[in-house]
């Protein structure tokens, strides 16, 4: 396979790292983190809406812009390198595409163009502790028309205004979709380890819901969201992971240490090449994933799981390895570099664990030799 982004696509990206780089500093970035009543920028969300990036792939006919997913992959790692206290994963990977992939056409024409717009945020509500999320260990019941239960821990539910719940119905699991600003639903916001990107708690009795997709089918759409939302979130790491080897690079040429250059050390030059190596095999997944998502191609679960467990692996050990090449100053609040690693951490169990898409990566290769 040989694949890269058109001359387009690259435009998009350097114009988004332009705007990103004023719009969403390290100064706002501590602001939400400093700020205990504050779950995200509103004020970069409004930008965010305003230049059309929540429609990238939502089509023209529900007030999007009618691109695809390819260009959502050059924005995820863009928002990643800035690392843009807002929403985006929560309401762009997962939300969004779980609406265009299966909400009805009432459902598309009534959520879409608010999303496109900024009027909607999105979140997943499927967690109910440790674990994944199936029908033998769902505690939160969908009776048809209603959803009761608890769900925690929810990114950004403490900001959302919609969730999608996955809930026992019938003799399975369905994926519904509940307004979390109707009757019957309570949110509170619970620290987590980077409060700038923040989580909550939903508790729901009797909430109105609507089905979204078919009955019974909800482990099977939400396995089909998170393969979407896998390589999307990839491509934020990568941003990330990028962004830490940058910082480190640029310390270890402007730091002297014994009349030398850091950089020069061999301790420090493999380190960085450690970096390197380890965000050039995610990059080559995560783009063998981008072309898997925006063919549709068969080969998506597989491709979704490689991304997922190589950008992981990239974002922590970057992340960790670009505190130790700054030093004692890498501990410290005022250098920058506890906030990648903070996000490192929050963004490895946002779609599960790596050791769950681990585990689903030995299952579908098994499947494939198989067949």
């Amino acid at each position: 396979m040989n694949f890269d982004f058109s001359d387009d696509q690259k435009y998009l990206k350097e114009q988004a790292r332009k705007f990103l780089s004023e719009q969403s500093s390290m100064a706002v970035v501590r602001a939400v983190l400093n700020d205990e009543q504050k779950s995200h920028d509103a004020g970069l969300w409004k930008a965010i809406a305003e230049m059309g990036w929540l429609g990238a792939a939502i089509p023209e006919e529900f007030g999007g812009l009618g691109l695809g997913e390819l260009e959502l992959c050059v924005l995820a790692e863009e928002m990643g390198r800035s690392l843009a206290p807002v929403p985006w994963a929560s309401t762009v990977y997962f939300f969004a595409e779980a609406i265009k992939i299966a909400g009805t056409e009432a459902q598309k024409s009534a959520i879409l163009p608010k999303l496109a717009e900024g009027g909607v945020i999105g979140c997943v509500a499927a967690s109910e502790g440790p674990g994944e999320p199936r029908a033998a260990n769902l505690k939160t019941i969908f009776d048809g028309t209603s959803v009761t239960g608890m769900k925690v821990p929810v990114t950004d539910g403490d900001c959302a205004t919609h969730a999608l719940v996955l809930a026992k119905h019938q003799d399975g699991t369905s994926l519904v979709i509940v307004d979390l600003t109707g009757a019957g639903v309570e949110s509170k916001a619970i620290k987590t380890f980077d409060p700038t990107r923040s989580h909550a708690t939903l508790t729901f009795t009797k909430a109105p819901a609507q089905l979204l997709g078919e009955a019974g089918d909800g482990e099977a759409l939400l396995q089909r969201i998170y393969d979407r939302a896998a390589v999307l979130l990839s491509f934020e790491q990568i941003g990330g992971s990028q962004a830490c080897l940058d910082m480190a690079t640029d310390y270890a040429k402007g730091r002297y240490a014994f009349s030398r250059q850091i950089g020069s050390f061999q301790a420090i030059k493999h380190k960085l090449a450690d970096m390197y190596v380890a965000l050039e095999i995610a990059r080559s997944n995560a783009f063998y994933g981008a072309w898997a998502l925006s063919s549709d191609a068969p080969e998506l679960p597989l491709a979704a799981a490689a991304a997922r467990i190589a950008a992981c692996d990239a974002y922590y050990l970057a992340s960790k390895e670009n505190i130790q090449t700054h030093g004692g100053m890498g501990f410290t609040w005022e250098v920058d570099c506890h906030l990648y690693y903070r996000r490192s951490k929050l963004l490895a169990v946002q779609a599960g664990a790596p050791s769950l898409w681990k585990e689903k990566l030995v299952r579908r290769l098994e499947m494939r030799n198989a067949a």
